[in-house]
């Protein structure tokens, strides 16, 4: 249920009391320097489910996210995983979640081998133990298990990373933005081996600054600010999208989004790929109208069409109402 401050313009969600779910956070605060880096953070997550915090650098997803793993303690609120909490049983916790930073983390020097043999043993286990869960992503590194863990690719890296989160057969995985600084292949190729974790129970949690990843999970939150946007699946948000909207490309980009915000009616206007996205609130606009309006600004190349609203779209939406 959604409840809204008249006051203060507040979206506050109404989400039912802390139950066993595999993630269960409840108003959750964190400032620092005076800053709200998290502001009323409320969510759960069920198991098997994929869920992504969407927004920009910035938006609060790491301050959470170390929350979560108990690297830091909140200001006020409550977290659990698996029913524990994670200021009073933070060591309970660490043994039963898997956990990839947004740096990459693991010892340079050592080899691929090395590091995931060290990682099996801090936790009691053994890399033949649980091998049958790590198969699919090993598998495409082992040839290179001798080399040494920073002479690795970007992509390379980020399995080597997961492989270490999973080896000791966690529960509960939290990702904070492991597909960026990565080729748009191995992105595809890790949320691929995401789906099959997935599949197999395991719960996720990812942050990411990709608008395109939100589609690629069951729910999403979009985050701004330490606060909640908007939270349910990527296409109820879209269908949510209220505005009229057009794609539009130019030879000229720049000159082509500063014409753009010129209109008076135009709602949002920005870059998108290589084209613009501009969005109406009145019906009036049509690509007729918006072709004579370019024309004599003295663009060429005109492309113009009514597009359908992506998850960016409601990102930027979202923001303006905020």
């Amino acid at each position: 249920m959604l409840n809204i401050d008249q006051h203060s313009r507040n979206i506050y969600f109404a989400i039912p009391p802390l139950k066993m779910n595999p993630i269960s956070v409840e108003h959750i605060s964190k400032k620092f320097a005076g800053v709200n880096a998290l502001d009323d953070i409320s969510f759960r997550v069920d198991k098997g489910e994929l869920f992504g915090f969407i927004g920009p650098d910035g938006a609060g997803k790491t301050t959470l996210f170390r929350i979560l793993t108990t690297l830091i303690i909140p200001d006020t609120g409550k977290a659990l995983i698996n029913g524990l909490d994670v200021v009073k049983d933070y060591k309970k916790i660490r043994q039963d979640i898997g956990y990839m930073p947004g740096r990459f983390s693991l010892y340079s020097d050592l080899s691929v081998e090395e590091n995931l043999n060290f990682y099996a043993t801090v936790f009691g286990t053994s890399i033949a133990e649980n091998y049958e869960l790590i198969k699919d992503i090993y598998i495409q590194i082992e040839p290179f298990k001798k080399r040494k863990a920073g002479k690795l690719s970007g992509g390379m890296k980020q399995k080597l990373a997961l492989s270490c989160a999973l080896i000791h057969k966690p529960s509960v995985l939290i990702l904070d933005e492991p597909t960026t600084g990565v080729d748009a292949v191995s992105r595809l190729e890790f949320w691929e081996m995401l789906k099959r974790l997935k599949h197999i129970g395991i719960t996720i949690i990812v942050s990411t600054p990709y608008m395109d990843e939100a589609s690629l999970c069951d729910r999403v939150a979009l985050i701004q600010d330490g606060k909640i946007m908007t939270m349910r699946s990527p296409a109820e948000i879209i269908k949510t999208y209220p505005w009229k909207l057009f794609s539009v490309k130019s030879d000229d980009i720049f000159r082509l989004l500063n014409d753009l915000r010129q209109i008076s009616q135009a709602y949002t206007v920005f870059a998108f790929g290589q084209s613009a996205h501009v969005s109406f609130k009145e019906d009036q606009e049509n690509e007729e109208s918006l072709f004579e309006y370019l024309k004599t600004k003295g663009h060429s190349g005109l492309k113009i069409s009514q597009a359908t609203a992506t998850i960016e779209d409601c990102f930027m939406e979202l923001m303006m109402k905020s």
